[in-house]
């Protein structure tokens, strides 16, 4: 079977920006300024910013490097590292197809929000409205009972799924076109949206709540624990994209340095949304108000603040459909970037037509994705979501760390990650160590926070029936660190039919 050439990248730029479109995601603008509130501020942006040094920036080089020394997909760079750690790949694979599921329905409810902000210029200080508008739009059952689909959420659901597939259907090529609009966007709005929180009386309040830390806040471990999390969810490691795009980059790219931008391009937009953020909520004298669950600032806090920003509704409306549409340019990078990377993982691994693989699994996640937008769909992605980040994302990080740091020559992934920089280059002992040691042993305890979390201090569920956490939590895992070994059987099978695997090794340049 003859293998395709594979697609890169048209520009270095288009890499970091695409690269930034993925790690920039709703968690950056919702996530991050609810975990600033909660951890005292200041204390928070300074333990996150060691992590990001410490853990983050090494880990996303990592995966970069060895993406683009194969040129594949996550499952088949796991294998080219080590044969038996290939499975380690296929679950994170298999973790993202999962997140993808739902992270699409999030993002056709801020679509669907968009045009709804509208109703807000008739909300003028009337918070209460204001915090019904999405609860009556999706007609939420709050549980996993009621499973008709409401029609403007069906549309938003179409919608966001023709444009993830528009975005992703060359693989690279049209990507590359996207990103130079959906990554300045954002930023843009933003800026927009932080000027008018600046200038509101009571801002200053909430900035100083935002920058000024809080000493005492460190020795909390839950501090620690959340900072790192962000860390690892924010930079989109862990889940396939970063080993999809590396695997793009051509013989000349500078990992070490484009790594380095990305990372804190990251960094600056969180710091950019924990702004607007408090300075708006400031403004408005609902700082108490600030959450660190995501659904509930986009569609039940913020719009409260929303109708209280002015007392002309119309001008209320139009700053609500800015935050929204704000959400939709963050999410829309990071929806298709997750598809991209299973796409990669699939089509390089059975050599398939990239872009025949990208609408096969497109149109598979969307019809699962329908369960999320039924009226006990919220219910249904917070369980999904609990597991693939609180559990399966951690574990997958776990096994990379082993993969590469103990079952492979690490040595090997530093030099390519120095392989064509000059002035900067990452430190030999500040790789292998953070590899090696601090992210496993990091993500270990962050594992174990979470599942005493979950049974001690949840009583082992998170509020919902057991029988659907069994099926869309532990059953769902079980799943994804199944699919590995699925695709070893699968392979076999192949094999008896005439299918010859790709050989893959690390090979020494000249």
């Amino acid at each position: 079977m003859k293998e395709q050439k594979r697609a890169t990248w048209s520009s270095r730029a288009t890499f970091i920006l695409a690269a930034i479109g993925s790690a920039v995601g709703l968690g950056n603008a919702w996530r991050f300024p609810g975990l600033a509130a909660k951890h005292g501020g200041g204390t928070y942006l300074f333990v996150y910013l060691i992590a990001m040094f410490a853990i983050g920036i090494p880990l996303l080089m990592m995966e970069v490097s060895i993406a683009r020394k194969f040129h594949k997909g996550a499952g088949e760079s796991l294998r080219g590292i080590n044969k038996k750690m290939e499975f380690v790949g296929w679950s994170a694979t298999a973790n993202a197809f999962v997140i993808v599921t739902y992270y699409s329905i999030v993002f056709a409810w801020v679509l669907m929000m968009v045009v709804y902000a509208l109703k807000f210029a008739g909300m003028t200080g009337d918070a209460t409205a204001a915090s019904q508008v999405f609860a009556n739009a999706t007609q939420t059952t709050w549980d996993v009972t009621g499973y008709t689909i409401p029609i403007p959420v069906l549309i938003s659901v179409v919608i966001a799924w023709l444009a993830i597939y528009l975005c992703i259907r060359n693989g690279a090529s049209s990507v590359g076109k996207v990103v130079k609009y959906t990554v300045f966007l954002p930023v843009l709005l933003l800026l927009i949206m932080a000027i008018k929180g600046c200038t509101m009386n009571g801002a200053m309040e909430g900035l100083k709540m935002f920058f000024i830390p809080d000493v005492s806040a460190l020795s909390d471990p839950s501090l620690w624990i959340d900072a790192i999390g962000q860390v690892f969810y924010s930079l989109s490691i862990m889940m396939a994209i970063m080993f999809a795009y590396g695997s793009y980059l051509d013989e000349k790219a500078n990992v070490a340095v484009d790594c380095c931008i990305i990372a804190f391009s990251d960094a600056a937009v969180s710091l950019l949304s924990g702004i607007v953020m408090f300075s708006t909520m400031g403004g408005v004298g609902m700082l108490d108000s600030i959450s660190d669950s995501g659904i509930a600032t986009a569609f039940v806090i913020y719009p409260q603040a929303i109708v209280n920003l002015t007392s002309v509704g119309w001008v209320n409306a139009v700053f609500g459909i800015i935050f929204y549409l704000m959400l939709v340019t963050l999410a829309i990078d990071s929806a298709f970037s997750i598809i991209e990377g299973v796409s990669a993982s699939v089509s390089d691994k059975f050599r398939l037509n990239p872009k025949k693989a990208t609408k096969v699994i497109c149109i598979i996640a969307s019809v699962i994705s329908l369960l999320y937008a039924t009226r006990a769909g919220l219910a249904w992605l917070d369980i999904v979501d609990n597991w693939t980040n609180q559990i399966n994302l951690i574990i997958i990080g776990i096994l990379e760390c082993i993969a590469i740091g103990w079952c492979f020559n690490i040595d090997k992934v530093w030099k390519q990650v120095n392989r064509n920089t000059v002035k900067f280059k990452m430190p030999r002992m500040w790789f292998r160590i953070s590899i090696r040691y601090i992210a496993p042993i990091t993500l270990f305890i962050l594992f174990a926070w979470n599942i005493y979390n979950l049974f001690v201090v949840k009583g082992g569920n998170y509020s919902y029936a057991i029988w659907a956490e069994c099926i869309a939590g532990w059953f769902v895992s079980a799943l994804v660190f199944a699919s590995g070994f699925i695709m070893k059987s699968v392979i076999k099978y192949k094999k008896s039919k005439g299918f010859v695997e790709a050989e893959i090794e690390w090979k020494e340049e000249d």
